[in-house]
C-alpha cells in the first residue's frame, strides 16, 4: 500500500511538472508570436509587450528547475523516469532561451524603426522564416506532450527550411548593403533579427532530439537524417 501511495504521489508530481512545462511553452509561443507581429507590422507596442513577459518567463523557468531538482533529490528516479525529468529540464532551458531570442527580436525591431530605414529594407521577407519558427515551436510542444517521435523527426526536417530561409535572407541583405551603404546599420539589425529567428528553430530542434532520446533511449544528435529515421521510424 505504501509503495502504491508513493508511486501515486510521484505520478502526480510528474503530471504537475509536465503541465508547468507546457504552460511555460505556451507563454514563450505567445511571446514569439508577438515578436513576429511586431516585425510584420513594425509595431513598437507589440515589441514592448514582448519585453513585458520576459521576466515572467525567466522566473517560471527558475521555479520549474527548482521543482525538478527537488523531485530528483527526493525520488532518485531511474531509467525512463529519470530520462523524462532530464528531458523536462532541458526543455525549460531551451524554452527560456527561445524567450531570450524573442526579446532580442523586439529590441531589433525598435532599432530598425528608429533608424528610419524600415520601409526600404526587406523586413517583411523575414515573416516567412519567423512564421516557420513560431509554428515549429507549436509542433514541438505538441510532440512533447504526446511523446511523438515521428513528429519529432518531422521537426528536425522542418528546421532545415528555416536555415535555408536564413541563408537566402543573408545573401539578399548583403546585396542591399552593397547597393546602398546608408542601409548598413539597419541591415545589421535585420541580420541579428534573422539570426534570432534561426536560433528559435535550433532550440525546437534540440527539444525534438530530447523527445527521441526520452522515448527511444537513443542520442540522435549529430546523426544524419537517414540514420535518425532508421532509428526511430
Amino acid at each position: 500500500m505504501t509503495d502504491k501511495h508513493l508511486s501515486s504521489q510521484f505520478d502526480s508530481e510528474l503530471n504537475r511538472i509536465s503541465t508547468r512545462v507546457m504552460e511555460l511553452g505556451g507563454m514563450v509561443e505567445a511571446q514569439i508570436r508577438l515578436a513576429v507581429y511586431s516585425l510584420a507590422e513594425l509595431s513598437v507596442e507589440a515589441a514592448e509587450q514582448v519585453d513585458a513577459t520576459e521576466q515572467q518567463i525567466n522566473a517560471m523557468e527558475v521555479e520549474i528547475d527548482h521543482e525538478l531538482s527537488s523531485i530528483i533529490a527526493r525520488r532518485q528516479p531511474t531509467a525512463r523516469d529519470l530520462r523524462l525529468l532530464m528531458a523536462f529540464s532541458k526543455a525549460i532551458t531551451n524554452l527560456e532561451r527561445m524567450g531570450d531570442e524573442a526579446h532580442k527580436m523586439s529590441r531589433m525591431v525598435r532599432s530598425i524603426i528608429n533608424s528610419g530605414a524600415a520601409r526600404v529594407l526587406p523586413s517583411n521577407e523575414l515573416r516567412v522564416a519567423a512564421d516557420l519558427a513560431s509554428g515549429l515551436l507549436r509542433k514541438t510542444l505538441d510532440a512533447l506532450a504526446r511523446l511523438d517521435t515521428k513528429g519529432a523527426v518531422a521537426i528536425l526536417k522542418e528546421d532545415d527550411l528555416i536555415d535555408q530561409e536564413f541563408d537566402g535572407f543573408v545573401r539578399k541583405l548583403i546585396t542591399y548593403m552593397m547597393e546602398d551603404p546608408r542601409t548598413i546599420s539597419a541591415s545589421l539589425d535585420l541580420l541579428f533579427l534573422a539570426k534570432a529567428i534561426e536560433r528559435i528553430g535550433d532550440h525546437s530542434k534540440n527539444l525534438a532530439e530530447q523527445i527521441i532520446y526520452l522515448v527511444e533511449g537513443k542520442d540522435v544528435r549529430h546523426q544524419t537524417m537517414a540514420a535518425i529515421e532508421s532509428a526511430v521510424l
